[in-house]
């Protein structure tokens, strides 16, 4: 306790030494008011003053020795020491009142300070508080901000603000009752976004449902664009028709005309609302599940697309067309939508789809058809079927479904151009008036001759019409069923036009169905019409097959060469013999209505063959009979080939030749005599003089039995027939049956007259 006071004391005699021998008095005065300072700060005023008291008796006993020794320089420095007293005292005074000074701004300043540290602590506490505050309101304004991007549909950036304020802001806040009120309202505001690009991609699928049918529109207006390209192409170079649409070639050569589907001038499709949503769940880790929902509603999309039924009529089949541009823009949006995205759409999911939209469209369309009975508007439905067709194989879905579809759809068309067939041609039979046709002029016959099948009689260059009109051998159901025919084998081709892949199907059915309407329709219609009793409509007809055989070869030869499946293979239609088979008939039938105007004739002959006196020419009915048959050869077989006329002569001559020796062998003529033996020989003369006119040495032999017959009838001795020699010489063709026949009734015949002229001797 008492080394205290002293070291104090020793402090402040060091500082007062140090004072004393200052250099200059401002260090002087700094040094001194320094020490006061200090000694008041630390409330050793008074030991101050008793060390600058003691300095200065120190000073004085100094001062008086020294005076003692100079008592001069004494006084001197009593005087001085006087004078520093006194400027000490001052100075003491000065000092008391700068210490008094000082506590009070030293008291001042404790409590100024005290109040500084008293406020430093609030202001730590309200900068606390304040920085508090301003988190939470830095959360509370990214939770409003949340709310404020939703507003402007800015999903993504609301949900990356909500996650920012979820793993860095709350947790700067977390020991605030705001961070759980923020914290738990989190889950709302995801929902919130989740709900908010929902219903953005709700809107953007009603849109893009909307937007589907124009979609597939623009699609098959680009597909018909690439169709008339490859077309211009294909006419500068032949070689590429060998490359189809959607070829590797065609597809090269049409890469440099850019067009967007997706994008264009007429439809746009902003995949940015899916994007967004999609990219939202992968935030919220329910990719999985938006992806299942999402397949969901388009599956639901694809129903509300698929109508229950469709009406077709032969003028409008706009519907299909509709349905078709629906589809091709429903299955484009999903497989754009598979290329735009990464494991979201399947191929497998987007091509489960596309055969549940095919087998359903298929199903739709396919009772509609019954509506369609003209099969230029079947080939129109064929036509937007291979637009469609194609436009989709363009975006790599499968076609097969429609491929069977085709074919189908080809037999339908196949029997309403048959049934077409079939009744353009039965119009064309009621119209004919089977004559042969005439021609009016050169013009006239070029066009018969463009559409027909036929040889010409005559070239071209030697017809003369100055005359007036030619005619030709056919009648005009011929070159009428040409055209049929010509129109029937395009219209089958017209079906390949475009795309169809089964070709092998075309040619197969176009010989099937072209051999069937020959047979059934054509040629049965011919031969249904052989009954007529009128022999120029009979020979006209056996004409008509002549010329339908003839194009049937020809029909042969050009199925073969248009054929676009084994080509090169030799074709055989059915009709063609059928055709050979019934000119037969024909010609059997016109023998018939020929032998029965014959028999008719014959049947008029009124031979008296027990006559008295010869008749004096040829008998009435033989007249007619030469006179019928001239007419007939004359006019109407006169178109008929040589040849088939050959064999009517021959069948007519022949059947007369046989009807006029069955006169005499009738049971009711019991015997006859001489003359009327020469009345039968002079008919006979005459009509071997007939035959003889008209130039065919060959048909004499016809009437070599009957000839020979009157021959033996007339011989004196008739007993000649018996030798066989004899009989080989010169009754060679004589029936051995007949022959004694009628030398019985000859013989009966003679018997009588005798008798009757005995009777009249003796009378």
């Amino acid at each position: 306790m008492s080394l205290k006071p002293a070291k104090m004391r020793d402090n402040l005699s060091y500082s007062i030494h140090q004072i004393l021998h200052a250099p200059s008095d401002t260090d002087y005065l700094d040094q001194l008011i320094t020490t006061i300072k200090d000694a008041c700060a630390t409330g050793r005023e008074h030991v101050l003053a008793d060390e600058l008291a003691r300095f200065s008796d120190e000073r004085e006993r100094e001062i008086e020795r020294l005076c003692n020794t100079n008592h001069q320089d004494f006084v001197s420095s009593v005087n001085q020491l006087l004078t520093v007293r006194k400027g000490t005292e001052d100075l003491t005074g000065e000092i008391l009142k700068l210490n008094q000074s000082i506590q009070t701004s030293t008291q001042k300043v404790v409590e100024q300070k005290k109040a500084l540290v008293d406020s430093r602590d609030v202001r730590q506490n309200i900068d606390e508080a304040t920085q508090s505050l301003r988190r939470c309101l830095d959360v509370l304004g990214l939770a409003n901000k949340v709310s404020d991007l939703l507003r402007t549909k800015k999903h993504y950036a609301a949900l990356r603000t909500l996650d920012e304020l979820q793993n860095v802001h709350l947790k700067e806040v977390v020991q605030y009752d705001v961070a759980d009120m923020v914290q738990n309202s989190v889950p709302a505001m995801q929902g919130m976004i989740k709900e908010a690009v929902m219903t953005d991609l709700n809107q953007w699928l009603y849109k893009i449902r909307e937007s589907s049918q124009l979609l597939g529109q623009v699609a098959f207006d680009q597909t018909e664009l690439r169709r008339r390209r490859q077309k211009e192409r294909v006419e500068k170079s032949p070689y590429l028709r060998l490359f189809k649409l959607n070829s590797a070639i065609e597809l090269v050569l049409d890469e440099r005309e850019e067009f967007d589907v997706l994008e264009n001038e007429n439809v746009t499709i902003d995949f940015t609302p899916l994007f967004e949503c999609l990219h939202i769940h992968e935030a919220l880790g329910e990719r999985d599940e938006f992806r299942v929902t999402y397949a969901n509603v388009r599956r639901q999309q694809k129903e509300l697309l698929m109508p229950s039924s469709l009406s077709f009529s032969n003028e409008d089949i706009q519907s299909m067309n509709h349905l078709l541009e629906g589809v091709a823009g429903f299955a484009i949006l999903e497989r754009a939508t598979m290329k735009k995205t990464r494991n979201f759409r399947s191929a497998a999911d987007v091509d489960e789809l596309w055969d549940s939209m095919c087998k359903k469209a298929i199903g739709i369309i396919t009772p509609a058809l019954s509506g369609i009975t003209i099969s230029d508007t079947l080939l129109k439905v064929k036509n937007v079927l291979a637009l469609f067709i194609q436009t989709m194989d363009s975006w790599n879905y499968s076609v097969q479904a429609w491929d069977a579809f085709l074919l189908v759809l080809f037999g339908k068309y196949s029997e309403l151009l048959k049934k077409e067939f079939s009744n353009d041609f039965k119009e064309i039979m009621t119209n004919d008036d089977y004559r042969p046709m005439p021609i009016e002029n050169l013009e006239e016959y070029d066009n018969v001759a463009n559409v027909s099948w036929f040889k010409e009689e005559r070239p071209r260059e030697e017809l003369d019409f100055s005359n007036g009109p030619i005619t030709v051998p056919f009648s005009q159901v011929y070159p009428l069923c040409c055209i049929d025919v010509r129109n029937f084998l395009n219209k089958y081709y017209f079906f390949s036009d475009e795309y169809f892949q089964k070709q092998e199907a075309i040619d197969d059915e176009l010989k099937a169905s072209l051999d069937d309407l020959l047979c059934n329709e054509v040629c049965k219609s011919l031969v249904d019409r052989l009954e007529s009793q009128y022999l120029g409509q009979i020979v006209q007809i056996l004409i008509n097959l002549e010329h339908f055989e003839y194009a049937c070869h020809e029909l042969e030869q050009l199925l073969s060469e248009v054929r676009q499946s084994n080509q090169g293979a030799t074709i055989s239609l059915k009709a063609t013999e059928q055709f050979r088979s019934e000119k037969k008939t024909a010609e059997k039938r016109i023998f018939e209505l020929v032998n029965s105007k014959i028999d008719d004739l014959v049947e008029t002959a009124e031979y008296n063959w027990m006559a008295t006196s010869p008749q004096a020419g040829p008998s009435e009915y033989l007249q007619q009979m030469t006179l019928f048959l001239s007419n007939i050869m004359n006019s109407t077989l006169l178109g008929l080939p040589e040849d088939i006329q050959g064999l009517i002569y021959f069948d007519a001559l022949g059947h007369l030749a046989s009807s006029i020796l069955a006169l005499p062998l009738a049971e009711n003529v019991k015997k006859m005599n001489k003359i009327a033996v020469r009345d039968l020989d002079t008919d006979v003369t005459y009509l071997q003089k007939f035959v003889e006119g008209l130039g065919k040495p060959l048909l004499l032999q016809i009437f070599e039995e009957l000839r020979q017959t009157i021959d033996l009838l007339l011989s004196d001795n008739t007993d000649e027939f018996y030798d066989i020699k004899t009989r080989m010489k010169k009754y060679t063709n004589v029936d051995l049956l007949n022959g004694p026949v009628l030398l019985e009734k000859l013989l009966a015949g003679e018997a009588s007259t005798n008798r009757t002229g005995l009777a009249r001797f003796r009378s």
